[in-house]
């Protein structure tokens, strides 16, 4: 059903490409001023900081725990006021997390930092997904948010080479002057963009929720694919050496490519097959590739896992995407997006601690084990989500079989 309502849903304010460039554009600057900034943070905190491992820890992480409060804030605002302005707040808060780098006032100074640029990347994701949606065609929108998170992958993984060169060009400041530049130039591309207007309330005259009902089946789900992907990440390595084949990090690579290719590849597969089939058949996918790796007695096999695991992993967040934003109206896709993308961290936030739980309790397969149950159970809520959708339409729609797909 939802296929079909998007083949005919009217698209009065679809962008150009040029325009999608430019929102994606405007996305990837914030990331890379994240990435950049990754690996010297630590090297900073131990040298001209002078504070210990905790201290990295804390100063490396808080950017997350703003960024998911204020995922929700900036998706109803966004909705209220429109996309741009939103993103043009976002942007400018990571300008000024990085400017406060500058500021030489030890670890506080640093948290500060740190929160303020995690309410930039909270508010510029939230902002810049849902303006990505209003400007795709009906029929390409899992698609294009999924190559939106490519801005993602490529501004963490970019970030880093380019932050270490700098650092070994021109030291710290050099770095600080990049993740202030980055999102400054993001803001100039945004501003250029068309955006959406915003409705200042709901029906009656009242604010919506700020968290989303029909966002928390998919979130939950989408949280539950990220405790896998966070158990990858985490103990892959070790997993591996303990296992006395090595190559950990050319089976995480491999992992990091496959994710890629999926997007640019299998991207479409929600918006053709639907995001009920495209979630589950991804979700299982994560599932076969973490146990191949739990099981892997040789590094071809472990590479093996996680090139299936990537794949799956691809199409896992635009599918759960896609089915948020087909049970909401209009009016209320950013909010909705910004409660579902809120899971993504705290899948991974709470998924990191708890798989290093279990690795201390019972070896490192046991993680992967762990994150396979995790991935599978996200296909079972996925089932489950659509069901209900499906039970709740009742007999109002004769084509409401159509949600199973």
């Amino acid at each position: 059903m939802e296929a079909n309502q998007r083949a005919t849903e009217p698209a009065p304010r679809r962008g150009t490409n040029t325009a999608i460039a430019g929102v994606f554009a405007a996305s990837l600057t914030a990331f890379l001023a994240i990435g950049a900034v990754l690996p010297v943070l630590p090297r900073y905190v131990h040298g001209p900081i002078g504070a210990g491992d905790v201290a990295v820890g804390v100063v490396v992480g808080a950017f997350a725990v703003t960024a998911i409060v204020s995922r929700p804030w900036a998706g109803r605002i966004a909705d209220e006021r429109g996309r741009r302005p939103v993103t043009l707040f976002g942007l400018l808060a990571m300008v000024l997390g990085g400017a406060l780098l500058f500021v030489d006032a030890g670890v506080p100074g640093l948290l500060v930092a740190r929160l303020i640029v995690g309410i930039g990347e909270g508010v510029t994701y939230t902002a810049v997904a849902a303006w990505v949606v209003d400007l795709s065609p009906p029929t390409r929108r899992a698609q294009l948010i999924g190559l939106l998170g490519l801005s993602v992958w490529i501004g963490l993984s970019g970030g880093p080479v380019i932050g270490e060169a700098l650092r070994s060009l021109g030291g710290y400041d050099a770095v600080w002057a990049f993740a202030t530049a980055a999102p400054l130039g993001g803001l100039a591309i945004a501003w250029a963009q068309p955006s959406t207007p915003g409705r200042r309330a709901g029906p009656g005259g009242t604010r919506p929720p700020l968290v989303v009902r029909e966002a928390l089946g998919p979130g939950l789900a989408l949280a539950l694919g990220n405790a896998g992907y966070a158990a990858l990440a985490s103990f892959v390595v070790l997993h591996l050496a303990d296992r006395g084949t090595g190559h950990g990090v050319v089976v995480f690579t491999a992992f990091a490519v496959s994710v890629v290719a999926g997007r640019l590849l299998l991207g479409h597969l929600p918006d053709r097959i639907g995001p009920l089939r495209a979630a589950v058949g991804a979700a299982a996918a994560e599932a076969a590739g973490l146990v191949a790796i739990a099981l892997a007695g040789a590094w071809p096999v472990a590479l093996a896992g996680a090139v299936v695991m990537g794949a799956g992993f691809s199409v896992v967040f635009p599918a759960l995407a896609l089915l948020v934003i087909d049970r909401v109206p209009e009016e209320r896709r950013g909010a909705a997006l910004g409660s579902f993308t809120a899971a993504f961290d705290a899948g991974y936030g709470l998924g990191a601690p708890a798989m290093g739980l279990l690795a201390a309790l019972g070896g490192y397969a046991l993680v992967f084990w762990a994150g396979a149950a995790c991935a599978a159970a996200a296909a079972v809520v996925a089932l489950r989500v659509a069901r209900a959708h499906r039970a709740g339409a009742g007999t109002a729609a004769p084509a409401a079989g159509g949600a199973s797909r």
